[in-house]
């Protein structure tokens, strides 16, 4: 559900020791399973909501244990636990990393700009892809368009499911911690007290989100285990006193007798009882952060023993109090001990804020990952910590889900409705998972396809009939999920939609090689001193922009740099392989394509780091162009060659080398950063003396030197998406004022922000798409 960002080192894949597993297992009770380990909180008070008599023969609540017993046993257990975490994308969960593995067995990838040599990438090695691999499921895949589209937008369902649940789980959470209140003051006050607290935890939540979680992360598992004895000790205090009996209840044949005696009424009650599991799918999403083996015994001797005894407990306490179902006092505080009761809802207010927490620093991720592989606009994302992987915040979708959980627990102030919004979202991205599954067993898992539709049979029947029971309550809350899943989706299919036309017009409009010929080496211009950095989505060919530079300026730099920033459809990109280096015409015109490739989790570097990068794999490429280093794409009207050049820090056996330096008087370093707030640091740029360098490329590289010496200009396009004449009014709609928007308010590229103005050069375009 929630793709957790940030409270664990990121870790290389090995064989880990069994004190790293359980250390591991210890930190992930705290990240993944603190929304899952609150839902006792509110279950039973979310099922007994639809006016089902609790009879003196216990009939309705040993079918609602039974209905809660096998649901955490076949869902989180059994489906994810055993089944969905070994469908891992090099080590990473959650919903677009199922997709992103699909894309890369299938080759559906959403992102415009792939490229044949991403597929040499060690990430897509590792998993066994295999180009040549042939099957009726794949070809038919890559073939029919609509049914890419279908996948995408399941995934982006998904996707957006998890978005909404980022706004209900806080609310409902820390709703029904503070509701503990209500036994302690008249039903009439009681009310005006929980909203309040409820809404001031829930502001106090957010505004310290810009904080990060690294300096309370610590917290974070004690606090939930404490929460898991301390409802697990009290569900055994409630059996043995109250009713030792009641593991009979687990027996499915109460299901059987719950259904037949409440008829539409239970079923409907199914929407309550599916929050049981609220939280599962964050066992798979933040899969990247710890390990399978340590996420399965965490759940399995821990997380799961303890949540059934809690049930199984209440249920005891319930069967002998038959509390009117119509009471305001039903729920989890009505089985505490009262001597232990205001500890209890402490402790619950802590855990229902670390759950909370897990799952919109999640939604902040996730919003990362959409954005990457160009689903979502690009916002201002900020790395709250430089050490622990993945730690991040967005303000923009902070104060959003604020405003939303605000608006919910103030329109809503009862669990019921909350519950019923929730279970929609919950049972809506299992559902998702459930439907691209069968589709990894097939392609990337090479099962028969007997399995996939088993698999997707078993599991798809039962999360059918919750779903449908959820559903039923459209108007009841459920209708909250659906809104946003609708207005999210709406904002990434819109933004998706627009980039790629934009792309095919830039593609379509790009400037021939024989006319780049034509103008001979000095391009029909001078060439001033200097680096000319030009920012392209093309990943070949020469941009319609250079055409335009070349045509109306009288002069243009010495060194010309093509530079595309792009993700492709893996979590993570070695430094050794970041960039793509090539060349466009022939050596005498200077002219450079560079491509810097990252993983959908990948962290950018500051701009300072990226421009060193930059000229130095422009430096390593001229020193290495042989052609056993060319590998990847040969493109046939541009006669363009890639070579794969890692970062500079992993090139220690380079011989042109670029180090930072401190030493102001030496007349070959080059400066690297242009921002007065940070400490200048200078990059020396060393041109060896040594045979395996020739004087051609010798002088080259002195070129390079002495350009970068003069400074860097940087040309940014602004293109103004507009659809061509005769386009249909929908299509007008989306690209004349729905991507318009977007792009209006998007953030400008994370380069083009600390760039000094006297270096920037801006050019407006037309784009008919």
């Amino acid at each position: 559900m929630m793709d957790l960002g940030g409270l664990i080192p990121n870790r290389p894949i090995k064989k880990e020791s069994w004190k790293t597993v359980l250390t591991l297992a210890y930190q992930s009770l705290g990240v993944v399973y603190g929304d899952l380990s609150t839902s006792p909180l509110y279950v039973y008070k979310s099922a007994f909501a639809e006016d089902i008599h609790h009879s003196d023969t216990n009939e309705e609540i040993y079918g609602v244990l039974s209905f809660v017993f096998w649901t955490l046993t076949l869902m989180p257990l059994l489906k994810y636990v055993f089944i969905v975490l070994r469908a891992d994308d090099n080590g990473e969960g959650g919903t677009f990393a199922l997709y992103s593995l699909l894309c890369r067995h299938a080759r559906l990838c959403s992102l415009p700009n792939c490229q044949l040599a991403d597929e040499e990438l060690s990430e897509y090695k590792r998993d066994g892809v295999s180009s040549n691999s042939k099957s009726f499921l794949k070809s038919t895949l890559e073939k029919h368009k609509v049914l890419q589209r279908l996948l995408l937008v399941l995934a982006l369902i998904g996707t957006c499911m998890v978005i909404g649940d980022g706004v209900l789980t806080p609310a409902i959470s820390v709703f029904s911690a503070v509701s503990g209140l209500e036994l302690s003051m008249a039903k009439e006050q009681h009310r005006y007290v929980e909203v309040p607290a409820a809404c001031a935890i829930l502001i106090f939540l957010f505004a310290l989100q810009h904080y990060g979680t690294n300096r309370v992360g610590f917290l974070f598992a004690p606090v939930v285990i404490t929460w898991l004895l301390c409802i697990s000790a009290i569900g055994v205090y409630n059996i043995c006193h109250w009713n030792p009996h009641v593991y009979q209840a687990l027996s499915p044949y109460y299901m059987y007798k719950f259904l037949k005696k409440t008829q539409k009424k239970g079923w409907m009650s199914l929407g309550g009882i599916l929050l049981c599991i609220t939280g599962s799918e964050a066992m798979y999403a933040d899969l990247g952060h710890f390990s399978q083996l340590s996420i399965k015994i965490a759940f399995t001797f821990v997380v799961y023993p303890s949540l059934t005894l809690a049930y199984m407990g209440q249920a005891a306490y319930l069967s002998k109090h038959h509390i009117n179902e119509t009471d305001y006092r039903i729920g989890f505080y009505v089985s505490v001990p009262e001597q232990i009761r205001w500890p209890v809802l402490v402790i619950a207010i802590l855990a229902a804020v670390v759950g909370s927490q897990a799952i919109i620093t999640g939604t902040f991720s996730i919003i990362k990952q959409c954005s990457a592989l160009g689903c979502f606009p690009k916002i201002k994302i900020i790395h709250t910590s430089s050490k622990i992987h993945g730690q991040i915040y967005i303000p923009q979708i902070n104060w959003t889900l604020m405003l939303l959980c605000l608006a919910v627990t103030v329109g809503f102030q009862d669990t019921k409705r909350m519950g019923n919004a929730s279970g929609l979202a919950v049972i809506t991205v299992m559902l998702v998972t459930t439907c691209l599954m069968p589709l990894v067993i097939v392609l990337c898992w090479h099962k028969s396809v007997f399995l996939a539709v088993l698999f997707i049979f078993f599991f798809g029947s039962i999360e059918a009939l919750y779903f449908s029971a959820s559903l039923m309550k459209f108007l009841e809350g459920a209708w909250v999920p659906i809104a946003l899943a609708l207005i999210f989706s709406l904002i990434m299919y819109v933004w998706h939609y627009g980039t790629l036309k934009k792309y095919e017009f830039d593609v379509q409009n790009k400037v021939s090689i024989n006319w780049l010929l034509a103008l001979g080496p000095t391009l029909g211009i001078a060439r001033v001193r200097g680096i000319g950095l030009i920012r392209t989505e093309l990943v070949s060919g020469i941009p319609a922009i250079f055409s335009h530079f070349v045509t109306n300026l009288p002069a243009f730099h010495q060194v010309v740099v093509f530079l595309c920033i792009k993700s492709v459809p893996v979590p993570h990109v070695s430094p050794e392989e970041r960039f793509l280096v090539g060349r466009v015409g022939p050596k005498g015109y200077r002219l450079y394509r560079c491509i810097a490739r990252y993983g959908y989790r990948d962290i950018h570097k500051d701009d300072i780091e990226f421009e060193k990068d930059l000229v130095c794999s422009i430096a390593e490429f001229i020193r290495s162009e042989q052609p056993e280093h060319v590998l990847g794409t040969n493109n046939t009207e541009n006669d363009e060659k890639m070579t794969v050049i890692g970062t500079s820090s992993s090139n220690i056996q380079g011989v042109a080398m670029c180090e930072d330096s401190d030493d102001h008087e030496d007349p070959s370093e080059i400066v690297s950063s242009k921002s007065p707030e940070k400490p200048r640091r200078r990059v020396r740029f060393v041109v060896p003396e040594s045979p395996r360098i020739d004087a051609e490329a010798r002088e080259e590289l002195r070129e390079l030197m002495e350009a970068r010496e003069s400074g860097m200009a940087f040309i940014l396009g602004h293109s103004y998406v507009r659809a061509k004449k005769g386009s249909n009014l929908m299509k007008r709609i989306v690209i004349n004022y729905g991507y318009d928007f977007l792009r209006r308010n998007s953030r400008e590229p994370t380069y083009a922000l600390s760039i000094p103005h006297a270096s920037t050069l801006e050019v407006g375009m037309v784009c008919l798409v």
